[in-house]
Formats: C-alpha cells, structure tokens, sequence
C-alpha cells in the first residue's frame, strides 16, 4: 500500500482492540468484596465504554467514595485486569496497515492512560499516540488535535467522538454494541471485526 501523507487513524482500546472483560468481572468482583458495596462486575464487564465515575453512579455508589473507587479500582487493575486480557482478532494487524499506508496510530480510550499503555505493552503495539480518560464527543478533541480522519469503535460513544471531529466513524461490533446499533447511532462504516479494517483501508484510500 502506498504511503498517504498526514494521514492519521483513531482507535478505541475496550472491544475494539482488546477483550479485558475477565479481568474486568475480577477487579470489580474484589473491589466489592472490599467494600460492601453492590457492585455487579458482570454487568460492567458487558457494557464497556463508559467511565468509571458514570460505572460507579450507576451501582448507587455514595457519590462522595467515588474518587477512592476510582483510584482503588485503578490500582487493583495491573495484576488481576492485564493477565486476563486478550487481543481482539485482526488488531495488530489493523495497526499495522495504518503503518503500512504511511499513517500514523492513535488509540483514544476511556481507559485511565497508565493502565492502557501497559495493554499496548503487553501485546508490543507501538502506537504513536495514546490518550486516555475521554469519553464520548471528548474524544473529538484528542481526535481533532492529532488530525485523526478515521476513528475505529464498538460503541456509540465512539461513533459521537468520531463526528466531533469530522472524522469517519469505523463501528465493529464486538463490544456490547450489535452491527444495527452502531449504524443506528450514525457510524459511517460497520465492519464485523478488525479483520475486515486493512482490506477496507486500503479501499478506502485508493478511492480518495
């Protein structure tokens, strides 16, 4: 594939590029245990995407022991969450076409950035840029910033941080999101998984 000049791609981390959901299930399963607090790891671990301050409003949690839970949660995270995780098919390989056509990578997550640049590390992604905490239409400014003109999700919390940025929003339905969903909430292309993304890049380009 031909380089492209200034061309840079977007992608979300949770079911996009990895499956952490085991370890997911784990963390919050020991996190209430700590605490007494019902928190339903299965639940979240099924509908990932959103922060962990939105999680934890969700489970009813005393909004003033959010920011503990938060930073509990982020601690216990390295050794129960990162073992567990897996990455999702054809991921390295969606990297690795952005690379080949000369472009740069972005992954722009939800996810606390300490904790997400160690699942780049587990897998040995090199990214050249990584942006945690930003959620939604948030992610249209990282997105904007870095001159991303595709940004690759599985919720429509990416497809919305995709159009803030007049970027092309790329759905896969591999999170909690089904294919109808992600084109429901305006994504422009929905693929089945990454495998599809380097066949679909280079068509993309080749018709610009």
């Amino acid at each position: 594939m031909g380089g492209v000049e200034g061309l840079a791609v977007g992608f979300d981390l949770d079911m996009t590029l990895i499956d952490p959901r085991p370890g997911m299930v784990a963390a919050m399963a020991a996190l209430a245990e700590e605490t007494g607090l019902a928190l339903d790891g299965e639940y979240f671990a099924a509908n990932l995407g959103p922060p962990l301050e939105m999680i934890f409003r969700g489970f009813e949690a005393p909004e003033e022991r959010i920011p503990w839970l938060v930073a509990r949660f982020r601690a216990l995270y390295p050794d129960i969450v990162i073992p567990a995780t897996v990455a999702l098919p054809g991921a390295g390989d969606a990297l690795e076409a952005v690379r080949e056509a000369g472009g740069r990578t972005l992954v722009v997550t939800g996810k606390y950035g300490p904790n997400a640049a160690k699942h780049l590390a587990q897998f040995g992604w090199q990214v050249d840029t990584l942006v945690g905490e930003l959620w939604s239409t948030a992610k249209g400014e990282a997105l904007r910033a870095h001159g991303a003109s595709i940004y690759v999700g599985d919720h429509e919390g990416d497809v919305a941080g995709a159009h803030a940025a007049n970027a092309i929003s790329v759905g896969v339905p591999t999170g909690p999101r089904t294919a109808e969903e992600l084109l429901a909430a305006g994504a422009d292309v929905v693929l089945p998984d990454l495998t599809e993304f380097p066949v679909w890049l280079k068509a993309h380009l080749s018709s610009l």
